[in-house]
């Protein structure tokens, strides 16, 4: 039997499907293109962080509908977690029962009936056990050790969509990794919801004591974190990050906003004195560190000065990259419910303005390393061009017949509108 898969969204949802169609494959189905039409199972992996999300979401349901109408469409993820009752769908799940996916659609095929499971995930204490040992097409591989969040942020839905805080077991973490390492991946990421939480639900162990585990694993070449709140990057952490070369030298810090009054109607934990001075210790440390961000304007009563104040800040820290979002309007979020919330035309003036900078601020950083070699894991893309991915996340393109996932060193010789050209040394 033929199935496909889409994911939309983080890469907690790249990772579980990866996790989805591995399963499939060990249970006899073959893995098609979505698109080809030649599927009779369509899985859609949903994505609801913003309203647009939302609509991608429905919008692949639909495609997979068309493609084939006889098939079996199984939809999942944070967008059905919450709109359950609007997905017109033959097995309709939320952020739970991924990993009985196979046995779900064994269950339809039998008794020809629609199923829809979804659960109160803030009452959920069990993380859902996920384990991959190959990734298709991925020369980095992610490793999922923890789902939920706690924090609501008060534009954000996750927290209803992903539930409390769960993570995995420190010992099955390691165990996984080691396996990654063991099949040839060089470098591993640690992915979760709300990663610098992890383990705060389970006893005697936290993000540091798993890094320090993590690096001393035997043939691991580079460990990166996908992102980590400023107020989590510990004194200890920052200890690992000194000591052990292991961990790359990129953090991706969510800031959200520039403007402190902004951040107390947001709900985040922490000022911009203090946010500005965490980065420039972890700085101190690393003088080629990388720090990307996410940002959010047009956030309700954010006023023009408000606006201003973040454009400031952003200057002062010095930003890799800004990955710079609209603000979203979530239901049952405060922030959906505050006044003053801002028109979408001025809001995609203050996106324009904060691309530019973002890309300005690529172009300096990535101009520093000329004439420098660095070493790191090549990658050869679909279309037979080779990039090595430095420890700082810098993408170096090279003209050289490097195999794929190998250990390279490259000189950086040229940057030509935010496209880095380097060769192998």
């Amino acid at each position: 039997m033929k199935a496909c898969i889409y994911s939309l969204g983080c890469r907690v949802n790249i990772y579980e499907s990866e996790y989805v169609e591995a399963l499939l494959k060990s249970n006899g189905f073959e893995i098609v293109d979505f698109n080809s039409g030649d599927a009779s199972i369509y899985i859609i992996n949903t994505c609801s962080v913003t309203n647009e999300a939302d609509r991608k979401s429905r919008q692949i349901i639909n495609r997979a509908k068309r493609n084939n109408p006889d098939a079996i469409v199984v939809v999942m993820g944070c967008y059905s977690q919450v709109n359950s009752d609007k997905i017109d769908a033959d097995i309709v799940i939320g952020n739970r029962d991924k990993s009985k996916i196979v046995e779900l659609i064994n269950e339809t095929i039998e008794n020809r009936n629609k199923i829809k499971k979804i659960y109160n995930l803030r009452d959920e204490a069990i993380f859902e056990d996920m384990s991959i040992s190959k990734f298709d097409n991925h020369t980095r591989a992610f490793v999922k050790i923890q789902d939920g969040c706690n924090a609501f942020c008060s534009y954000c839905i996750i927290p209803y969509t992903r539930g409390r805080i769960r993570s995995k077991k420190e010992d099955d973490v390691v165990k996984e990794v080691t396996n990654l390492v063991n099949n040839g991946y060089k470098e591993i990421v640690l992915t979760g919801i709300h990663t610098g939480k992890y383990g705060m639900d389970l006893e005697n162990t936290n993000l540091e004591k798993l890094l320090r585990r993590l690096v001393k694993i035997k043939g691991l070449y580079r460990l990166r974190l996908s992102s980590i709140e400023i107020n989590e990057v510990t004194d200890g952490i920052l200890d690992i990050l000194k000591d052990n070369k292991v961990i790359s030298s990129h953090f991706h810090i969510p800031i959200q906003s520039g403007c402190d009054k902004i951040l107390k109607s947001m709900n985040r934990c922490y000022d911009i004195d203090y946010f500005i001075n965490r980065i420039n210790k972890i700085k101190s440390i690393r003088s080629d560190m990388s720090i990307t961000t996410d940002l959010i304007v047009g956030f309700p009563g954010e006023s023009d000065e408000d606006f201003n104040i973040t454009l400031n800040t952003l200057d002062k820290i010095g930003f890799t990259k800004i990955h710079v979002f609209p603000y979203s309007k979530r239901d049952n979020t405060k922030a959906s419910k505050m006044p003053n919330q801002i028109d979408n035309s001025i809001k995609k003036k203050r996106v324009r303005v904060v691309l530019d900078k973002s890309l300005e601020y690529e172009n300096t950083y990535y101009k520093k390393f000329i004439g420098t070699i660095m070493d790191g894991v090549s990658e050869v893309r679909g279309d037979g061009k080779v990039v090595v991915h430095t420890s700082n996340f810098i993408p170096v393109n090279v003209a050289s017949d490097v195999l794929n996932n190998v250990i390279v060193k490259v000189k950086i010789v040229r940057v030509d509108n935010n496209l880095i050209y380097g060769e192998v040394v």
